[in-house]
């Protein structure tokens, strides 16, 4: 199982931990420090569409009216932050973000 994240975002440690604490084995992928490979970015965007883009990151406020508009992936791989965490791969399923829905499926 894989968790796309980033080692200071406070759900995405809560989810680390919860995830650790049911015994699922885990490799965390820092989308800031490792970056995410286009292939996975692509994948992901495929699954959650527009979801996939957090509109209410600080990044994203950050952010000119002119880079908003660019293309999500175009957008997400030069500034992986924007991307909802968590993003998990459980043998090929995605999930998206921590919440009940989430939770219940993996714990």
């Amino acid at each position: 199982m894989k968790l796309y994240g980033l080692k200071n975002c406070d759900t995405c440690r809560k989810a680390l931990k919860s995830l650790q604490k049911a015994g699922r084995e885990i490799s965390f992928v820092d989308v800031r420090a490792d970056g995410v490979p286009a292939s996975e970015l692509q994948r992901f965007y495929t699954e959650f569409g527009a979801d996939l883009v957090n509109t209410r990151s600080t990044t994203w406020r950050g952010l000119n009216a002119a880079a908003r508009e660019a293309e999500p992936l175009a957008l997400l791989g030069e500034h992986p932050t924007l991307m909802k965490r968590p993003v998990i791969d459980a043998g090929g399923t995605l999930t998206l973000g921590w919440g009940k829905d989430t939770q219940a499926k993996y714990l």
